[in-house]
């Protein structure tokens, strides 16, 4: 990623109605009616490849709740405090004391009908994990995440960009998925970056060179 992405590129912030859902609508919408229905235990395992949009859902899901008036915490390789609904990212970087304070976690949640979103590299029965949380994780709703094709991709970066108000033309977002990285967080960041360098050149439609200028592939 270049130093002008990381300079100028907003925050992106990753809501539930943001998310290209592609062939996740079931999970999208356990995910929604999860976080909707208060006072009711319920668990939600998500794994997939990096990029596919774990993260995403996660962090979505904290802010709709949020929202709705609950408290919700997210954390990414660690275990937070509790809260109506908790959301613990990248599960298999935590060590032995982490997974038995998540493990307890897990527990409390559930007696206090609140709802826990964990997220993994793989499924449960694949994770090197406690024993005895990776069969409490098993337990509730087990969904893969899978990451977008380039059809799809190609449909993201365009809302993405008119969401913020510019135009895309089809020759930059194939330039970009041929020679960019694949995974969408990634291709988002440049695309927001391609929209600020626009900005400030004073031009009005993204081009293919100013794409490069952003990439540094020139």
């Amino acid at each position: 990623m270049t130093q002008l992405l990381l300079d100028i590129a907003p925050p992106w912030v990753p809501t539930l109605e943001n998310f290209v859902i592609g062939r996740n609508l079931e999970l999208h919408t356990a995910i929604r009616h999860g976080v909707a229905s208060q006072g009711s235990a319920r668990s939600v395992y998500l794994w997939g490849e990096t990029g596919a949009g774990k993260s995403h859902l996660l962090q979505a899901a904290v802010e709709r709740a949020r929202v709705h008036g609950q408290t919700a915490v997210y954390a990414c390789g660690a275990v937070p405090d509790e809260a109506q609904v908790v959301a613990v990212d990248a599960v298999q970087e935590l060590a032995d004391e982490a997974q038995v304070a998540l493990f307890a976690l897990y527990n409390r949640l559930q007696e206090r009908g609140a709802m826990l979103l964990v997220a993994g590299n793989a499924a449960p029965a694949q994770m090197q994990l406690r024993d005895d949380l990776r069969t409490r994780l098993a337990w509730g709703l087990v969904y893969q995440v899978h990451a977008l094709n380039d059809e799809e991709k190609s449909q993201a970066l365009l809302q993405h960009a008119l969401a913020r108000g510019f135009e895309l033309p089809a020759d930059v977002t194939q330039y970009l998925l041929r020679h960019g990285r694949r995974d969408l967080p990634y291709l988002l960041g440049v695309l927001e970056a391609l929209d600020a360098h626009c900005l400030r050149m004073k031009k009005r439609a993204a081009t293919v060179p100013l794409l490069k200028e952003v990439m540094r592939l020139e």
